[in-house]
C-alpha cells in the first residue's frame, strides 16, 4: 500500500481545498491549465482508489487500482477542460425539448432517468408511471421527473416520446414531466476508446456513452429543485418515497454528505444536492471512457470527502427489469431490503447521543440512532450503564422501538434492562443532561417497542435513556434505534 490510513483520513482537508482551488482556475489561461489539470484530476483518482470503503469489493478496487495506472490523453479530454475551469459551471449542450418545459419556480426534487432502445424489453413507462402512481397529490407538488431520451435513432425516440404525451400529458401539462434529448453532435468520440479491464469493444462503447447521457442529463437538471435523484429506466417505486426521502433529508440537518442512497443497485437511488450536479456532470464527461458509471459514483464521492456509504433501510426502489439495456442480456437483480410501503420510516429527532459504555473500535453512540444499516457495539456493559440520546429540541413521541444484537452476533444483546424518558434538561460536565426520568418498559428477549407514548407521557420528551439493569459477560450491539414523533419538535 501506498498509504497508511491515517495518511488518507489527513489527505481529506487537502483534497477539499484542491476542489475549492480548481473552482478559481478560470482567473488563469485555459491553455496552460490543461497539463495541471490532468496530472491534479489522475493523482485524485489514484489516492481515492486506497481509501478504505466496504461498498467496493475486494475484485473492484483491484480494477480500479488497474484503471488508476492508465495515463489520461490531453488531446482526448481538450473539450471537456474547456469548461472544466469552472466547476460549477455547466456544460455547453443546446438540448432538444421533446416534451414540456421546465416551470420557473424551483421544486424539492428532481428524478433524473436516462433511456436508450433497448433489443428486448422496454420498461420506461411503467417506471414513468410507478413514479407518479406512488405519490400523493401533495408530493406531486415537490416533484419533476426528466426524461433523457439517449438513442441515437430519432425515430425511436419520436415514437416514444408520442406515446409518453399519450400516457402522461396532464403531467407534462403541470410541468412534473419533461423529455429532453441531447442530440450526438455534444458527445466525444465513441471510437478508439480504452478497452479496460478486457472488457469487448462494444461493451466499452455502451459504457462510455451511457457515462455521457448521464452527464448531459445531469447538467440539465443543476437548476430545476434542490435536489436531485437518479434513478434507472426499469424501477418500481415504494409507496410515498418522497416522504420517506424527505425524513431521512431531515434527519441529516447539520451533517456533511454527498451521496444519500436509498437502494443497493446499480446507479438506482442515488440522492444528491443538485448544486453538486455541474461538478458530478464533468467528473463523467471527464472518465466517460475509463469505468462504468457506478464506479465513477463512488469515486465522486471519496474525491468530495465522504469516505463512507451511507445508505438506507428500507430502500425505496426497486429493480424491476428483466433484459438489460446492453445487448438485452438477461439482469435478474433485486434488492432484497425494498419494502413497498415506506411510510413507517421513523422521525428521530436531531440529538446528541452519549453512553459510558466502552465503544468497540469505531462502531460509536450515532451509528445507533442513524436509519444508515450501521449499529453501535460496546464492550461488557455493568448495572447503571446507559445509552442517552437528548433532543436539540423538546418533543412529542408516539412511538419508540429499539432492538439489540445482529442476526450473526444473537448473544451481544441488551439481557437485561430498561427503557426511560426524561425531561428538565441541566448542564453537567458532560453535557447536558435529564434530571427526571420514568420508566417506560424492560428489554424482553433484547428488544423494546412502546406505542402510544404521548398517552403515556404528559411531557414534551428531552432524553429517552438505556440504562442496564443487570451486568453482563457478552458484549452489547444496539441496532436501531427509532422513534416516531406526533409533531414537529417544538420551538
Amino acid at each position: 500500500m501506498l498509504f497508511e490510513s491515517g495518511d488518507l483520513s489527513s489527505s481529506i482537508p487537502i483534497m477539499r481545498l484542491l476542489l475549492k482551488y480548481l473552482d478559481k482556475m478560470r482567473c488563469f489561461r485555459k491553455r496552460s491549465t490543461i497539463p495541471f489539470l490532468v496530472v491534479l484530476i489522475t493523482f485524485l483518482l489514484f489516492m481515492n482508489l486506497y481509501m478504505e470503503d466496504g461498498y467496493v469489493l475486494e475484485e473492484d478496487k483491484r480494477q480500479l487500482r488497474e484503471a488508476s495506472m492508465h495515463p489520461l490523453n490531453s488531446e482526448r479530454y481538450v473539450h471537456t477542460f474547456k469548461d472544466i475551469t469552472n466547476f460549477s459551471g455547466t456544460i455547453n449542450v443546446t438540448y432538444r425539448y421533446l416534451a414540456g418545459t421546465p416551470l420557473p419556480r424551483k421544486k424539492y426534487l428532481t428524478i433524473g432517468l436516462s433511456s436508450v432502445k433497448r433489443k428486448r424489453g422496454n420498461y420506461l413507462l411503467e417506471t414513468i408511471k410507478s413514479i407518479f402512481d406512488q405519490s400523493s397529490y401533495e408530493e406531486l407538488k415537490e416533484i419533476v421527473v426528466v426524461v433523457h431520451l439517449a438513442d441515437f435513432d430519432l425515430a425511436w425516440c419520436e415514437s416514444l416520446v408520442q406515446e409518453i404525451s399519450r400516457k402522461f400529458g396532464h403531467h407534462i401539462i403541470a410541468g412534473r414531466l419533461l423529455v429532453i434529448h441531447a442530440p450526438e453532435e455534444y458527445y466525444p468520440s465513441l471510437d478508439g476508446l480504452k478497452r479496460n479491464y478486457n472488457d469487448p469493444e462494444d461493451r466499452v462503447r455502451f459504457r462510455s456513452k451511457q457515462n455521457v447521457d448521464y452527464a448531459f442529463l445531469l447538467n440539465f437538471c443543476t437548476n430545476l429543485s434542490d435536489f436531485y435523484m437518479m434513478l434507472e429506466d426499469d424501477v418500481r417505486c415504494s409507496r410515498n418515497f418522497l416522504t420517506a426521502l424527505k425524513k431521512v433529508v431531515t434527519s441529516r440537518e447539520g451533517s456533511y454528505w454527498v451521496t444519500l442512497e436509498f437502494s443497493k443497485l446499480g446507479y438506482i437511488g442515488k440522492l444528491y444536492h443538485s448544486r453538486d450536479l455541474p461538478r458530478l456532470a464533468h467528473f463523467l464527461l471527464m472518465f466517460y471512457q475509463e469505468m462504468p458509471c457506478d464506479w465513477l459514483l463512488i469515486h465522486f464521492r471519496g474525491l468530495l470527502a465522504q469516505k463512507d456509504v451511507i445508505r438506507f433501510k428500507p430502500s425505496l426502489f426497486q429493480h424491476m427489469g428483466y433484459y438489460s439495456s446492453y445487448k438485452g442480456a438477461e439482469n435478474k437483480l433485486k434488492d432484497d431490503d425494498f419494502e413497498e410501503d415506506s411510510l413507517d420510516i421513523p422521525d428521530n429527532p436531531p440529538a446528541t447521543l452519549y453512553t459510558n459504555i466502552n465503544v468497540f473500535e469505531s462502531y460509536d453512540a450515532a451509528k445507533a440512532y442513524s436509519s444508515v444499516d450501521e449499529y453501535f457495539w460496546g464492550k461488557a456493559p455493568s448495572t447503571g450503564d446507559f445509552y442517552v440520546i437528548v433532543f436539540n429540541k423538546a418533543t412529542k413521541i408516539s412511538k419508540i422501538k429499539i432492538t439489540t444484537g445482529t442476526d450473526d452476533r444473537q448473544n451481544d444483546i441488551l439481557h437485561h434492562g430498561a427503557l426511560e424518558v426524561g425531561e428538565k434538561l441541566v448542564g453537567t460536565k458532560k453535557g447536558r443532561q435529564c434530571s427526571s426520568y420514568i420508566t417506560l418498559g424492560e428489554f424482553k428477549n433484547g428488544n423494546i417497542e412502546v406505542h402510544d407514548v404521548d398517552h403515556k407521557i404528559s411531557f414534551d420528551i428531552e432524553c429517552v435513556r438505556i440504562v442496564v439493569t443487570a451486568s453482563q459477560k457478552e458484549w452489547l450491539i444496539i441496532r436501531s434505534i427509532s422513534l416516531w414523533t406526533t409533531q414537529p419538535p417544538s420551538q
